[in-house]
């Protein structure tokens, strides 16, 4: 039991919020087959999650939308070009957003790619700690190296 403001809070961890951003398209893929309570068990030891957005682009299918949305996140839906994965700024905006949010104290990353350096930039000035979670094949040693910590996931995917 903890005092919070005068009341008193029972049963709630308490912690840093985590504000969570996943590059569908470069995470989310049938040779990696991710679940989602992983990236969720992960980022336990780092505090709550407070923000969870699933980016995806126009292509992903009315399963996956349901459920990213079933597992609790929110699914972000962005028009894509001919690319896979044109969903880069669109998260890359969604982080600078949180580098500003006085609520958000973590900052994860999930995605393998090097174009969110900057946004990871911007985070650590704003004073959050960053977290990049990632899988191997073609995991950025440039997003490794600019987090404060790394994490791992491993494939599901039956050999």
């Amino acid at each position: 039991m903890d005092q919070v403001g005068g009341v008193i809070v029972f049963g709630i961890k308490r912690g840093k919020n985590i504000a969570l951003f996943v590059d569908g398209p470069n995470i989310i893929r049938k040779e990696f087959n991710i679940n989602l309570d992983e990236l969720r068990k992960v980022l336990e030891k780092h505090g709550r999650l407070m923000i969870g957005k699933v980016f995806l682009n126009q292509y992903a299918s009315e399963k996956l939308v349901e459920a990213v949305a079933n597992q609790g996140f929110e699914p972000a839906i962005f028009l894509a070009g001919e690319a896979d994965s044109d969903v880069d700024v669109a998260l890359a905006v969604s982080v600078v957003k949180a580098a500003y949010n006085e609520k958000v104290d973590v900052i994860a990353i999930a995605s393998r790619d090097a174009d969110y350096l900057p946004a990871i930039q911007v985070a650590k000035e704003q004073g959050k700690k960053v977290v990049v979670i990632g899988i191997n094949p073609g995991f950025s040693r440039a997003l490794q190296n600019a987090a404060d910590s790394v994490e791992m996931l491993t494939s599901n995917k039956k050999k």
